[in-house]
């Protein structure tokens, strides 16, 4: 972290390279698959969708800033409609949110009072155009998917309850067939936890500035999100994760605005690999990976800045 400082400059363009594990548990279920650990069906190799990381990181912000002016989250779990804040906006501005008299410069006034109110808007960008117009905002950060280096496999595992969820389900039942015999009621209930023994993932990220100057990103707003990257896990424990932990970030920061390289080359320079032994022949904790980082011959104006490690 005592590089963080090298790397908040809104005004320069950064690819980095995040990486994170999770030791028997759900990193993030599929809804469509009975909430299993999603997974790429031709690979097998485990994903993590890039909203599932945003979740993580406005979690964090919103916890670590609470309420601080600047640093609302505009996609919130609190019950707030996405149209409540767009009309305070409006109604902070004092402009008609509906009308014909409403013009594009009104919609780019209520558009930047956005930015400044929430991070998530100015960092990640927003279509904000459901219901109470309050325009689109580009982020300058994005983010893929996470990718497992290897293979993972998903079990399903099964659970009791020594608790019922019904009253009618503890009531002792009389059958008259069976000689009017008496039949107790439910005990325990059944359920499952799916999980994944180990997996390292790898995702990739995108600052671009010119998007953060339309948009008002500081550099407290980058000091932050790094922090979020780096600690977000210790703060989103839960029984279905299991253990998750920032195993790596990797920050290459450009001298120019758009860029010295292609990030695509800059990400090669990152590479986990799975060392089997004998006694260890799939990865079951990241000791078993060697992270190899080859930053001896960077393109001209590129700096690699490693903000945690291991």
């Amino acid at each position: 972290m005592s590089d963080i400082k090298n790397c908040i400059d809104p005004g320069k363009r950064y690819d980095f390279v995040l990486l994170f594990d999770v030791t028997d548990g759900n990193p993030n279920g599929d809804p469509d698959a009975g909430n299993m650990p999603r997974t790429d069906p031709e690979t097998m190799h485990g994903l993590v969708t890039d909203v599932c990381l945003k979740r993580k990181i406005r979690n964090f912000v919103a916890l670590t800033k609470d309420k601080e002016e600047g640093y609302g989250i505009y996609v919130n779990d609190q019950g707030i409609a996405l149209n409540t804040l767009h009309q305070e906006a409006y109604d902070d501005a004092k402009i008609k949110s509906t009308g014909s008299k409403q013009t594009r410069k009104d919609v780019e006034s209520v558009r930047e009072r956005m930015c400044r109110r929430f991070f998530d808007v100015r960092t990640f960008g927003a279509v904000m155009t459901t219901g109470v117009n309050a325009g689109q905002v580009r982020g300058p950060v994005q983010l893929t998917f996470a990718r497992s280096v290897d293979p993972v496999i998903p079990v399903d595992v099964t659970i009791t309850r020594v608790a019922i969820t019904k009253p009618s389900d503890a009531e002792v039942v009389v059958t008259e067939t069976d000689g009017g015999s008496q039949t107790s009621g439910k005990a325990t209930e059944m359920g499952r936890k799916s999980m994944i023994p180990y997996g390292l993932f790898r995702a990739h990220g995108f600052f671009t500035a010119p998007f953060a100057k339309q948009t008002g990103v500081t550099s407290e707003d980058l000091e932050l999100f790094w922090t979020a990257l780096i600690n977000m896990w210790d703060l989103d424990h839960s029984a279905s994760r299991g253990q998750m932990s920032c195993r790596g970030l990797y920050v290459f920061a450009h001298e120019n605005a758009l860029g010295n390289a292609p990030s695509h080359k800059l990400f090669e320079k990152i590479d986990a690999k799975f060392q089997p032994t004998e006694e260890t022949v799939v990865p079951r904790r990241f000791s078993d990976y060697k992270v190899q980082v080859n930053d001896a011959d960077l393109p001209s104006g590129v700096t690699l800045i490693r903000l945690t490690e291991g």
